[in-house]
């Protein structure tokens, strides 16, 4: 699918991991590449824009990436960057084709993909996939929003059956041409409305998956929230409704009346986990594999930090790290999968949207929340009447006051439901934070 790269102009809007994967490919196929990143050369990393030169790109930053007026063939947007951004707007403004990352990748490869998108459970269905994938002898990597770019995946594929690629709606905002054999569609709520004007262009920019799909290939769906006008062959999972291909019956994932997979043999727990499981059958299965062959990788597969990741037991409380959980749908979920009473610990950066949806699982599960951020106070006041709410300073003061709440046979469960960015590097770094911070706690 690649070609025609030779000699041609290229701009690469982002000098991050994406960007400088898309610079680094374009520079094998002899094109000639600008990078550009809005941020000060000072505040980027000296490594990556030293290698970028010694590759032969060619590196503007700052206010003179914006203002930039050069002739492109083509631009490719790193999906870090918002299309509104004013670097952005410079190039959309004229007559060039932009593209993103994804897409790029795309054109370069020569092997099926299997592609999941999802407000949550993206990475465990991906990492689900990959693990299951190789244990069965299809050899694949996990990629894409993890790990390596596609753009950096495809210079090395002659030794994959398949690409299993983790996909956000930032990425595919940008598509034009990405078609995955298998596509995956694990949910739906509402995110980014930081980045999004509303949820309905939110979702209209994650349904962009099944776009150029069609009858030859598969989309795997939640059945709760099955959207139309898919072309690719459907099958359904939930772990709620009977009426899903893939669903749930005493304790056991069943496809149509198929026991397939007993959730008892395996590591990962909470309903949203038990539908991760059953999108990984499904693509399985729509990649010609027995479930025979899949159960015993998928039963190996243990939780991932920062998601529901079990740190410590201190005192008869348990404190759990669910430093993933961005968004409000995954504070949900980490709530319903606690069977002892909660002291939460939330907040962070203001996305755009408010806590009061969560009002009622907060009610029925929280005895105590402590806030920290830019949301706490805007999260207290959503909160008022269903738990009582403290507001700390800072993350150590947050655990602080968690142990002095939190009872014996009670769970302390670090579920920000936002964003990391106001206070942290990203939600490892605040993850890693938390686990460190309830380690240091004497006994």
């Amino acid at each position: 699918m690649s070609g025609g790269y030779q000699n041609k102009d290229v701009a690469v809007l982002g000098a991050g991991l994406s960007g400088t994967a898309a610079a680094n490919l374009l520079r094998s196929e002899g094109a000639n590449v600008t990078i550009l990143d809005s941020a000060d050369e000072g505040k980027l990393l000296r490594s990556t824009l030293d290698s970028l030169r010694n590759n032969g790109s060619r590196v503007i930053t700052g206010a003179a990436a914006d203002a930039n007026r050069d002739a492109y063939d083509l631009v490719v947007l790193s999906p870090g960057i918002d299309p509104d951004s004013p670097l952005a707007r410079n190039f959309s403004s004229r007559n060039i084709e932009v593209i993103g990352e994804l897409e790029l990748g795309w054109r370069f490869c020569q092997r099926p993909v299997i592609a999941i998108t999802g407000t949550n459970g993206k990475t465990t269905t991906t990492e689900l996939i990959a693990q299951m994938l190789n244990a069965c002898g299809q050899h694949t990597v996990a990629c894409g929003n993890i790990g390596k770019p596609l753009t950096r995946v495809v210079r090395d594929q002659s030794q994959l059956d398949v690409l299993t690629v983790e996909v956000s709606s930032f990425q595919l905002e940008t598509i034009k041409t990405f078609r995955p054999q298998i596509a995956l569609w694990l949910n739906f709520a509402p995110d980014h409305l930081d980045r999004y004007s509303s949820v309905a262009e939110y979702r209209t920019a994650k349904l962009r998956i099944f776009e150029n799909q069609t009858g030859d290939d598969f989309a795997v769906v939640n059945a709760a929230d099955t959207p139309r006008q898919i072309k690719a062959q459907r099958i359904t999972f939930s772990a709620y409704d009977d009426r899903a291909d893939f669903r749930l019956a005493d304790g056991v994932i069943h496809f149509h009346d198929k026991p397939v997979l007993r959730l008892a043999e395996a590591k990962l727990r909470g309903s949203h986990n038990i539908e991760n499981l059953m999108a990984t059958l499904a693509a399985g299965r729509s990649r010609g594999l027995s479930f025979e062959e899949m159960v015993p990788p998928l039963c190996q597969y243990e939780p991932q930090p920062h998601r529901c990741e079990f740190v410590r037991t201190l005192a008869g409380v348990d404190y759990i790290n669910d430093s993933k959980a961005t968004n409000l749908d995954a504070v949900e979920k980490a709530l319903a999968a606690q069977t002892k009473r909660v002291v939460l610990i939330a907040g962070g950066k203001d996305k755009g949207f408010d806590f009061r949806p969560l009002a009622k699982s907060v009610k029925e599960k929280v005895r105590t929340a402590i806030l920290i951020g830019e949301m706490a106070n805007r999260i207290c006041g959503d909160w008022k009447g269903s738990t009582t709410c403290e507001i700390a300073a800072s993350l150590a003061e947050a655990v602080e006051r968690a142990r002095a709440a939190a009872q014996p046979g009670e769970v302390v469960l670090f579920s920000p439901g936002t964003s990391s960015f106001d206070m942290f590097r990203s939600y490892a770094d605040r993850g890693d934070q938390f686990r460190q911070l309830v380690h240091a706690l004497p006994r």
